[in-house]
Order: structure tokens, then C-alpha cells, then sequence
């Protein structure tokens, strides 16, 4: 028998209901996890304005509270957050094709026990889909980052990117930091000729 105790978990919860997100706490704690919620909030917006501080292990959060339109993009809107798990909390009826964008889900009837369960899959689901992302494309721009990168080069400020793609702006950072890795490049000159010389953007659109 394995006596190793396990790695201790960051999660926040994103949920309007107060209930719920005291009924969660007690049963993480009562089932004596290795997961802790560190921070309890009411919309998704709210969290990304602290989520560099808190940097969580899982976010748990209530599909609901987006709006019909968004439910199907949840990984845009927490492309800061991609070392974290989504974790889908659910108590009424959930498109399938909402519930595809989680790593998991955990429902209302669960106890506690089935719940660090599920939550535990849920991490590792997170490792396998970073893993299986592989080696090969560590160097290479997503379609975002080169729409990000596209942005730079028009000489936009992190504030007009992060308008335009309806994302924070801490996450527009977080893909400058990936851009400037993978390209090795830091200026903003340097970025524009390379979107120039990709065939990213056309000359017209920087003079």
C-alpha cells in the first residue's frame, strides 16, 4: 500500500450560489483532501483579475455563468490559466459539447469522496493533454498567439489586444511572454518583420 501523502492542491471555485460553494468547502474538508479552494467567486471575471496571485492547480467552475454564446470557448477565456484543470460544477442539464471543454465535472449528488475523485482525474487528464501537445510544436505559434502577435505588429497596446479578443489583459501578457519564447524575438520591430516575413500581416497594415 501506497502511504505517500499526496501533492496539496490549489482550486478556486467560480459559482453564484453560496450555498453550493460552502457545501463544497465543507466536503473537501471533511473528506480530509489534498485539494484546498483558495478562493470563491461569483463570476469568471472576477477571478481573472486575481488569478496571477492565486495561480490554482484546478479551477472549478458552475457553466452557467456564461453566457449561452461563450460556453463553447471556456479555454479562450482562461488561456492565462493553462496549467490549470476545468472542472465543470454541475446540478441542472449541461450540452455535451459544453461539458467537452472541461477536464471533468463533478455533480451536485456527489459526495465527497467521489468528488477527490474526479477531481484527481481531472489533474491528470490536464498532464496527459499537455503532454500529448508533444515536443515538436513547443516552437511553434498557436492560431491565437499569431493573432496576438498579428495585433503587436499593428502597434496595439495590451489593452486595445485584450478588447479586441475579449480576453484579460493579463492573458494577452502571457501570450507575448510564449510569443517572444518561441520566436526569441523582444522588440516590437523585430516581431512586426517577423509577422511580415511569416506572411502573418501585409505591409499596408503597418505604415
Amino acid at each position: 500500500m501506497n502511504n505517500t501523502p499526496r501533492k496539496h492542491r490549489k482550486a478556486v471555485l467560480i459559482e453564484p450560489s453560496a450555498i453550493i460553494a460552502a457545501g463544497l468547502k465543507t466536503l473537501l474538508a471533511e473528506a480530509g483532501s489534498e485539494f484546498e479552494i483558495c478562493g470563491t467567486f461569483e463570476e469568471p471575471t472576477h477571478f481573472v483579475e486575481r488569478a496571477p496571485l492565486l495561480n490554482p492547480d484546478l479551477i472549478l467552475i458552475d457553466p452557467a455563468v456564461f453566457d449561452f454564446q461563450k460556453r463553447t470557448a471556456v479555454h479562450n477565456f482562461f488561456e492565462g490559466q493553462q496549467g490549470a484543470a476545468l472542472v465543470a460544477v454541475v446540478y441542472s442539464f449541461i450540452e455535451p459539447e459544453v461539458l467537452k471543454q472541461y477536464h471533468g465535472s463533478i455533480h451536485i449528488y456527489d459526495d465527497g469522496h467521489k468528488i477527490i475523485r474526479k477531481l484527481r482525474q481531472a489533474i491528470d487528464a490536464r498532464q496527459h493533454e499537455t503532454e500529448s501537445a508533444g515536443e515538436n510544436s513547443s516552437y511553434e505559434l498557436t492560431e491565437r498567439e499569431s493573432e496576438i502577435l498579428v495585433s503587436v505588429a499593428k502597434g496595439m497596446t495590451n489593452k486595445e489586444i485584450a478588447d479586441t479578443h475579449h480576453i484579460s489583459v493579463h492573458t494577452v501578457i502571457s501570450h507575448r511572454k510564449n510569443i517572444t519564447r518561441k520566436t526569441g524575438i523582444k522588440t516590437v520591430s523585430g516581431l512586426t518583420v517577423y509577422a511580415l516575413l511569416n506572411n502573418l500581416i501585409d505591409q499596408s497594415e503597418v505604415e
